[in-house]
């Protein structure tokens, strides 16, 4: 492919000239099952409905992976392999190539992996924006209003390990950065935040303790004027990648200072790119800096944007790791996935069924048999070691289901390599993506009653930024299995320890939390 017009990723298009994202999600599905569980694989790629179906596809990606340590990382290598095969790079048709008719007219398509080494069509450079206030010199949490430190965050910490909301291990990193606060710079390092503006993601925690961070965003005005505010206000180092000017000279670093409100305007219209269109740059361009690399994936896009964004952001991790061997990775694993959980965890879901109320006892049964089994059911069978949390929420959908379980199996493969990963369970969150969204908002309203705590952005922000910190600086060996390291240092909000299984209790959540908001707005009046 040439020309100046940028690549696309996209979904492969069947026969009819469709570019189906449930054909897509059932095929990587079926081939990362397809070397360890070929009869669940053959399920999966006979599933009708995927966009209903898929619950259970997922879940057995899980199940199959649980006999041995290979076996996790077949799945997760194959589905990865599947994926960048299958997936499409579609654009303007260079000297030679011919034209895809699927593609459109004067366009060329090739695999996904083609972008391990395509050439990039321009550079970008830096612009540094310095702040002026001085770095936070400890580990504060917020939390209900109030900023949490030393004894205060200790207690905060216990409560949450007797609750079940996150997991010891959780408690322990935390309070190792804590007792570390040295380390919350990140000295020598510098962290890339893709998806900057993400609203949970670390980058104006990590620039408030003054790291040098990275962001980069789509090219929106309004989240780069968000940006650039926060990191003029911080301790920290803001680098903000732009393209070269149309000439394609380099426009050099420049570092602008508090109060250039017009140059700020300028950045803010000049800054940010589609990271689906424009891998090869940023691969490049990163690759070509000093000293050694955090790449954070925070990306997030509705629906099968989802899919192709992070499709886009795992081509440029495996272009960027070939390039440097000092990169490490940073994710955030959705709490709302299959997961395969300790002992402990089952133990104290036991503990909570066998203990819960007269109340529920007298009405949980009834509406466990009225709803056919789908209500109020017990989490986990007896003495399950490790169990399988399945917390999926169908209304989130396979697109997202997909694009979350293609990080946790890069970061699982990445860690098998030797590359130092930071994946960690963030808990469930009122994040813009779930108000907008009537039945999940319900469903987190509601959620207390069953023992799940539903974080506030703010704090979920800071506390993943501190085990990003911990993991960067004191995290060990990878474990025996590579479910035991995603279930260390959880904070999954007591999903993985409440009595039900999570969608059997979210379900009654939703109506309760309805009953809730409505009551509410009645009694406001409005």
């Amino acid at each position: 492919m040439s020309g100046d017009e940028l690549a696309r990723v996209d979904f492969p298009a069947g026969p009819d000239g469709r570019r189906s994202t449930s054909a897509l999600g059932r095929a990587v599905v079926a081939d990362a099952l397809g070397q360890v569980a070929p009869a669940a694989a053959a399920e999966a790629g006979r599933e009708p409905n995927w966009r209903s179906g898929y619950l259970t596809h997922f879940r057995a990606l899980i199940e199959a992976g649980l006999p041995a340590r290979q076996t996790a990382l077949s799945v997760a290598r194959d589905g990865l392999a599947s994926l960048h095969e299958r997936m499409r790079v579609v654009g303007p048709a260079g000297p030679g190539e011919a034209e895809t008719d699927l593609a459109g007219p004067g366009e060329a398509e090739t695999s996904l992996a083609a972008l391990v080494s395509a050439p990039a069509r321009h550079g970008l450079t830096a612009v540094t924006v310095a702040g002026s206030g001085p770095p936070e010199g400890e580990l504060s949490l917020p939390y209900h209003g109030e900023r949490l430190r030393g004894g205060a965050l200790q207690r905060r910490l216990d409560t949450w390990v007797s609750e079940g909301v996150i997991e010891p291990s959780c408690a322990a990193a935390v309070q190792a950065v804590a007792a570390n606060p040295g380390w919350l710079a990140l000295p020598g390092r510098t962290v890339v935040a893709l998806g900057a503006g993400a609203e949970v993601g670390p980058l104006p925690i990590l620039l408030s303790w003054g790291a040098r961070v990275i962001g980069v965003d789509l090219p929106r005005p309004a989240i780069w004027s968000r940006l650039l505010e926060t990191a003029r206000r911080s301790g920290g180092t803001l680098l903000v990648p732009v393209a070269h000017d149309a000439a394609g000279r380099n426009r050099p670093d420049a570092a602008v200072q508090n109060g250039a409100d017009a140059a700020d305007q300028d950045l803010a219209s000049r800054a940010g790119f589609d990271l689906a269109s424009d891998v090869p740059a940023v691969a490049d361009w990163l690759a070509g800096l000093d000293g050694p690399l955090v790449l954070g994936n925070y990306v997030y896009a509705d629906g099968a944007d989802n899919v192709r964004v992070a499709s886009a952001v795992d081509a440029l991790t495996v272009r960027l790791q070939a390039a440097r061997p000092d990169v490490s990775l940073g994710f955030l694993a959705t709490p709302t996935d299959v997961f395969a959980v300790p002992a402990d965890a089952v133990g104290q879901s036991a503990r909570a069924y066998l203990t819960r109320s007269r109340a529920a006892r007298l009405g949980g049964g009834p509406l466990h048999a009225l709803s056919g089994g789908r209500l109020l059911h017990r989490a986990y069978p007896h003495d399950a070691d490790p169990g399988i949390c399945d917390s999926l929420i169908p209304q989130q959908g396979p697109n997202y289901a997909l694009a979350k379980r293609l990080q946790r199996w890069r970061a699982t493969v990445a860690r098998d390599g030797g590359t130092a990963v930071s994946m960690n369970v963030a808990p469930p969150t009122l994040t813009r993506s779930v108000t907008k969204n009537r039945v999940l908002a319900a469903a987190y309203a509601g959620a207390h009653r069953f023992g799940v705590e539903v974080f506030e952005p703010a704090t979920t922000r800071t506390l993943m930024a501190a085990l990003l910190v911990y993991d960067l600086h004191a995290a060990g060996a990878a474990q025996p299995h590579p479910w035991q390291d995603e279930a260390h240092a959880a904070a999954h909000g007591g999903l993985w320890r409440i009595a039900y299984t999570p969608r059997s209790a979210l379900g009654l959540a939703t109506l309760l939390g309805y009953a809730a908001t409505v009551g509410r707005a009645r009694g406001s009046g409005s």
